[in-house]
């Protein structure tokens, strides 16, 4: 096969472009990540209060929401500590992006109902005079961004992935 002329610029050009893609996903995976093991290791270190804050939401019912309580430290420290080292990155975004729209959905939810809470989101939780829902909904909502990016290109720089599987 020959290279012709227009294969040498569109590959010149092209690989800037893959690279910086790459690195810009090796930051998202590092933040979602990260939040996502602080999040989880905060809340599993104090699980009764987690099933407080789960039960404040006033979403599930209250067995369900003390169920999930214990559960979601464990699989927010799986999906941090998957993305972190950039293995299975695109299964692990889908569940980081769909946990941040359970949150959005929780914190809308409480505030429409006109609820005071702490999220509870890095542990702590329950009634509070002075929820920050504004700043939750920025911060879940510009997370869910990040994932979605994850979502649609989970190649990135230093991930295992690539190593594995090519």
């Amino acid at each position: 096969m020959t290279t012709t002329k227009d294969d040498l610029v569109t590959d010149a050009t092209t690989a800037p472009r893959r690279d910086i893609t790459a690195w810009i996903g090796l930051v998202l995976r590092l933040i979602v990540g990260a939040v996502m093991l602080w999040a989880g290791i905060t809340k599993a270190m104090n699980l009764s209060e987690t099933q407080m804050a789960t039960r404040a939401f006033q979403i599930l019912p209250y067995e369900l929401a003390g169920a999930w309580g214990l559960v979601m430290p464990f699989v927010e420290i799986l999906v941090g500590a998957l993305l972190v080292v950039g293995l299975f990155v695109r299964p692990a975004a889908i569940v980081a992006g769909l946990l941040m729209v359970a949150f959005i959905i929780g914190i809308i939810s409480v505030w429409v109902r006109g609820i005071s809470i702490d999220c509870g989101c890095f542990g702590g939780g329950g009634t509070t005079k002075e929820p920050a829902y504004p700043m939750e909904l920025a911060r879940d909502i510009a997370l869910f961004a990040c994932c979605a990016w994850l979502i649609l290109k989970p190649r990135t720089k230093f991930d295992l992935d690539s190593k594995l599987w090519g």
